[in-house]
């Protein structure tokens, strides 16, 4: 550490020792991949405000490398698998949702989907299996007393943990299929009149038959589709914890979810006091490029670059896919720097270089990038938000359809489906957006809204953090609907009572009526006689 960094080091020590409560424990439960990468950054700022953060990593972690140099603590756990092990799993199931996916019917395509899920699910449960079973490392952390668990809610097992360890929970959440965990563990309000569904890839500005769809699709994942094996996790969390209980119930007393969207992005939806959506946490200004790439990007003149990048999932494409984009690339008269890890393509042209690695958040804050090729994952998305930059999405699997068809819908983006990925299309796509200044215009004006926040994304994920290590947790913030049954909820009870009513008067009327005309019929017959 530097001389400056060690001085506001101890001067947080001092603030922490003088004003008891103003640091704390926090104890992380990560997933991988851009998961980890994007709650990497509010565990660094928590450890820069002092507190005292501990990760808990599995000896088969991909991602997260402890190091000694790191202001965060890490806690190893021994588990069943290898590394190895959890990155093939994850190249399968990438591969399956990239290549075999894209060509099934919509129900054929969620029934695959449900199977990854399924094999996902299984993965997670033994990871917290083997955590849970640590006795050694279980008596420790019931030991160190945390302030707040901070977990990734598509890997459950941070809400076992929060229970067991009597702590406040915290969820950080890009989305759960068809928003699940969103609807009936947080309680979120979505209508399918205005609210896509989640990997719906619909706008909130839809057709009749579009929410038709909606509806459909909104009933498939709310009455059939499982994010995770809730039987069988349910199972695990009751056989823990000795009495009844499941996965929904549990995830459902988290005190904060921070879901890793904005109204940039994200559709107007309606959402509750303890949601916060803290999109784009990871954004920064853009710093100097690498001097060689500086120059390679300098030399484009007035064209500028184009940015390409499938992410950090993605390590390379088939040698047939990736001379298709080599072609394209090469046609165009800006110069592009381009991530790559492959066979160099044969058709790649002398405007292109190859990286293994990229400054992406620098290179889409360079002057000179005029547009950003991505698979539209929500960090670069953010990034690109960020920046005000175009982009051509060639969305892969997950979110990503999702996040493409919103820049979309919003005027700054245009969309190549990967399973027909050509040189024409891809070509076509790159002079719409950039030769078209709407393009640009609309990307200008998302990251003007993003920009126009009173308080930065990265500010509030921590503050929502503290303010749960304050208060001892933020129930006041949850709503009732958590105290509610199905039927109560939607007021089947008071609908059936009311109808009750309803029937036994209109009942009472009728009688009324009914003895009324027979003692008129028989008064007549009366004098008649």
């Amino acid at each position: 550490m530097s001389m400056k960094q060690t001085s506001v080091f101890l001067l947080i020590q001092l603030i922490c020792y003088f004003r008891p409560g103003a640091c704390g424990k926090v104890l992380v439960w990560p997933t991988e991949y851009s998961h980890w990468i994007n709650i990497k950054i509010i565990l660094n700022e928590l450890a820069q405000r002092g507190h005292e953060v501990t990760v808990l990593v599995s000896s088969a972690s991909i991602l997260i490398e402890p190091t000694k140099e790191s202001s965060i603590n890490f806690e190893i756990y021994s588990v069943p698998l290898s590394k190895s092990d959890l990155e093939y799993s994850f190249a399968k199931w990438i591969d399956e949702w990239t290549r075999d996916f894209e060509t099934l019917s919509i129900w054929t395509y969620y029934s695959k989907m449900q199977k990854v899920f399924n094999e996902y699910s299984d993965v997670v449960e033994n990871l917290c299996k083997a955590l849970i079973w640590n006795k050694s490392l279980m008596k420790k952390l019931q030991g160190s007393q945390f302030d707040v668990i901070l977990a990734d809610a598509v890997g459950p097992c941070g809400e076992l943990l929060a229970e067991l360890l009597k702590t406040p929970l915290v969820y950080s959440l890009r989305f759960c299929p068809g928003y699940r965990c969103e609807k009936f563990s947080g309680g979120l309000p979505l209508p399918p009149s205005y609210v896509p569904v989640v990997l719906s890839e619909l706008s909130d500005r839809m057709t009749f038959v579009e929410r038709v769809k909606n509806m459909l699709q909104m009933l498939y994942f709310d009455f059939w589709f499982q994010p995770f094996k809730e039987k069988s996790w349910s199972q695990f969390y009751s056989d823990v914890l000795g009495r009844p209980t499941t996965l929904t119930e549990m995830m459902g007393k988290a005190d904060i979810w921070l879901i890793r969207t904005f109204w940039d992005l994200e559709f107007p939806h309606p959402f509750l006091p303890n949601f916060d959506f803290v999109g784009g946490l990871h954004c920064k200004p853009a710093k100097p490029l690498p001097r060689e790439m500086e120059e390679f990007v300098q030399s484009s003149g007035e064209h500028g670059v184009v940015v390409f990048s499938l992410g950090s999932m993605v390590k390379n494409l088939t040698e047939e896919k990736a001379n298709v984009v080599a072609s394209a690339l090469a046609q165009i008269p800006q110069k592009v720097v381009w991530r790559f890890d492959g066979k160099k393509p044969d058709t790649l042209g002398s405007n292109t270089r190859l990286y293994k690695w990229i400054p992406q958040n620098d290179l889409l804050g360079h002057p000179k990038t005029k547009a950003f090729v991505a698979h539209g994952g929500t960090n670069g998305i953010y990034e690109a938000i960020y920046h005000g930059i175009p982009i051509v999405g060639i969305p892969l699997f997950a979110d990503q359809p999702d996040n493409i068809n919103h820049m979309v819908a919003k005027g700054a983006a245009v969309r190549v489906d990967f399973s027909i990925l050509s040189t024409t299309g891809l070509l076509t796509a790159l002079k719409i957006v950039m030769n078209d200044p709407s393009y640009k215009e609309n990307a200008m004006r998302l990251s003007r809204i993003h920009h126009d926040q009173p308080v930065k994304p990265l500010d509030r994920a921590v503050f929502w953090i503290e303010y749960v290590m304050r208060h001892k947790g933020a129930k006041h913030l949850r709503s009732t609907l958590h105290d509610l049954s199905w039927f109560q909820y939607h007021s089947l009870d008071v609908i059936g009572f009311l109808l009750l009513c309803v029937v036994g008067v209109v009942f009472i009327i009728t009688k009324f009526c009914l003895f009324c005309c027979r003692k008129t019929a028989n008064m007549g017959k009366k004098k008649k006689e």
